[in-house]
């Protein structure tokens, strides 16, 4: 990596974090701020919900084509100017219109910035510094949810509008900060991995469908976010207080064993994925929520104290934790790597539009199932975990060496950095 490249990576991690901490700092709030403080009912509060994964799933498919033909700084731009506005127009709204279409600007823009920002560390990263790129990303993301979901919690007051329209202007002014870090990277073309299919650029999704393994990835990704991320504050959270009798307080200490595993983790488990078979680690991480889902069987079904159901129920976040720190240097990247040279932002728009989908789906199948049928519940999704590791397996097999070992790059070209350094010696003697 040069230095240029290194300069313009601190900025967009920079960017990684202060997006997360904006993202930490309202949306645990918004259902209290709209149901009870602007007194607008629990209907409306739902929808606001709602209307966020709706804003994500209508501008990702644009997103990527205008990646690909205006850069991603442009459009990460145009994204926070409008998270900031609908940011700042949330806190001032009182009227259930008012409310619907700020909440619809916020989610649009927040959406549009993932694979902006993940696209701009694709152009300043090699191969062989992307997989660690992408983990400090994810570091930065979780530790940016922490301190903003920390700070924001200190700062609201449930009894006075004021304060929340002080969170939202905060929130506004983070965004636009961003803005202007934003515009000071200077963004150098960075060279892609070898291995990697040669397709046209123009970005249509239909060249993008034709590519298998694209296909493959983005099936097993919907099955990653659908039976993990679409189940933490939804179906898991219901089940276990249903079934397992878990407070709100364990729940916390649940959610909080999650962060701090993937804080403590995940660069521990990077030396460890770096040097592995994407695939396989992939499929490992299979086998490891599969018995997280054991864990909170047990939580649940089991005979034990309440003091051991609270154990198992925590544990069951910390696995799914240690299981993310694990995808964040591997699924990323190999998203990365599949695209054809100028094509990353329409990847990575795809990427994020499948993972809004199984975010979407994911707490509307679970959160009833995990509720009222809690075996069945358990069986569904420990068979999900152990899809996810056939799916991995099967992917791996559709991948180039280079892509499912990124490392192989690296070595081949210092074999051929030694075999022409090699090639003078051998004519002077």
């Amino acid at each position: 990596m040069t230095r240029a490249m290194g300069a313009a990576m601190r900025r967009i991690h920079m960017g990684n974090a202060l997006s997360a901490f904006g993202l930490g700092f309202t949306v645990p709030y918004l259902y209290v701020y709209v149901a009870q403080v602007r007194g607008l009912g629990a209907m409306t509060a739902g929808l606001v919900l709602a209307v966020f994964a709706v804003a994500a799933l209508i501008v990702l498919p644009f997103a990527g084509r205008a990646i690909v033909r205006r850069g991603p700084r442009p459009v990460l731009l145009a994204a926070l100017v409008t998270a900031a506005i609908g940011a700042l127009s949330l806190g001032l709204a009182s009227s259930s219109t008012t409310v619907l279409l700020s909440a619809a600007a916020l989610g649009a823009g927040q959406a549009v910035m993932q694979p902006a920002l993940a696209t701009m560390i694709v152009d300043c990263s090699t191969a062989d510094t992307r997989s660690r790129a992408f983990a400090m990303q994810f570091f930065l993301q979780n530790l940016g949810l922490g301190v903003g979901g920390l700070i924001g919690g200190h700062l609201v007051d449930s009894t006075r509008v004021d304060s929340f329209t002080l969170l939202f202007s905060i929130e506004a002014a983070v965004f636009l900060l961003l803005a202007v870090v934003m515009t000071t990277v200077r963004m150098p073309h960075s060279p892609r991995i070898e291995g990697a299919p040669a397709q046209s650029t123009k970005g249509s999704w239909k060249q993008l469908l034709g590519n298998r393994a694209m296909v493959q990835l983005s099936v097993l990704g919907f099955v990653l976010f659908f039976a993990c991320y679409g189940q933490f504050e939804s179906g898991l959270s219901a089940y276990g207080v249903e079934a397992a009798g878990i407070s709100t307080s364990a729940l916390g200490t649940a959610l909080a064993a999650n962060t701090l595993m993937i804080v403590v983790a995940q660069f521990a488990v990077l030396r460890f994925v770096e040097r592995r078979r994407r695939s396989r680690v992939i499929a490992v991480v299979g086998l490891i929520w599969a018995v997280a889902w054991v864990m909170a069987g047990y939580a649940g079904l089991g005979h034990g104290s309440q003091e051991m159901a609270t154990a198992a129920f925590v544990s069951t976040y910390a696995l799914f934790g240690l299981g993310e720190a694990m995808l964040s240097p591997t699924v990323a990247p190999l998203v990365a790597d599949l695209a054809p040279t100028g094509m990353a932002g329409q990847y990575n728009s795809a990427f994020a539009l499948v993972k809004q989908l199984a975010l979407a789906v994911g707490p509307a199948v679970g959160g009833p199932l995990g509720a009222s049928l809690h075996g069945p519940y358990i069986v569904t999704f420990l068979l999900f975990s152990l899809g996810i590791s056939v799916l991995a397996l099967r992917l791996g097999k559709g991948l180039t060496p280079v892509q499912d070992q990124p490392w192989l790059a690296r070595q081949s070209r210092v074999v051929a950095r030694g075999g022409a350094s090699a090639q003078p010696v051998a004519t002077e003697a």
